[in-house]
């Protein structure tokens, strides 16, 4: 497999994860999205993603695209270490809490959303960065509320097995934390996660280890 990826990308960053768990081998091939104006605008990576965002994963000529998608389609094609649990309630309620991280307040705060802000809008990286706390805090706020109000979460977002909601979690404190964003109000977030970073499969698909990493 080839994974087009970027190092900060939390997508890319949540991906890793998932192949990690899976034990599945991968070549990483960086995309950096800020040098020369982003090189995922060019055309022959919009070849492989017209939306030109990563991650991208070629699975044998098969392109992939969206980092759920993918995930689930790696348990489809890989079901050892399922990241999906085997009841029905169980996977709806991951599913919701990756799409409260990944689809509710990841666009919000996504790279080219903030350029938009600062470059098109003209406002300042002042406005910028509390466009993205705000949003970060509400997205914490409801992925802490429901980690609070329901009983499925153990030692990992749900139950005591690391699911697509664990690997949407680490990334979204990653950049929480990178941006100083006070993590005391989110104590379920702040112990899934200091317990998911504590694994192998999620300190190697960290930031730092990435062949890209600056």
């Amino acid at each position: 497999m080839k994974l087009y990826t970027y190092f900060r990308s939390s997508a890319s960053y949540r991906l890793r994860i998932a192949l990690n768990l899976k034990g599945i081998a991968y070549d990483s091939i960086p995309v950096h999205l800020l040098r020369n104006g982003g090189e995922q605008l060019l055309p022959a990576y919009r070849d492989i993603n017209p939306a030109a965002l990563v991650p991208s994963l070629d699975d044998d000529g098969t392109i992939l695209t969206q980092s759920l998608a993918i995930m689930e389609y790696l348990d489809e094609t890989h079901p050892d270490t399922p990241l999906l649990p085997p009841d029905a309630p169980g996977r709806a309620r991951v599913r919701a809490l990756a799409m409260l991280i990944a689809g509710d307040t990841h666009p919000l705060t996504n790279l080219r959303v903030l350029k938009y802000i600062k470059r098109e809008l003209g406002l300042s990286e002042e406005v910028k960065l509390e466009w993205y706390r705000h949003w970060m805090r509400e997205g914490l706020a409801s992925v802490e509320a429901l980690l609070a109000r329901e009983t499925g979460h153990g030692v990992f977002c749900h139950g005591d097995a690391a699911t697509i909601a664990d690997c949407c979690l680490a990334p979204l404190v990653y950049n929480a934390e990178r941006f100083e964003i006070d993590m005391a109000p989110y104590p379920h977030v702040v112990r899934i996660v200091a317990h998911c970073n504590s694994l192998p499969a999620f300190i190697a698909a960290h930031p730092s280890r990435q062949v890209d990493a600056e």
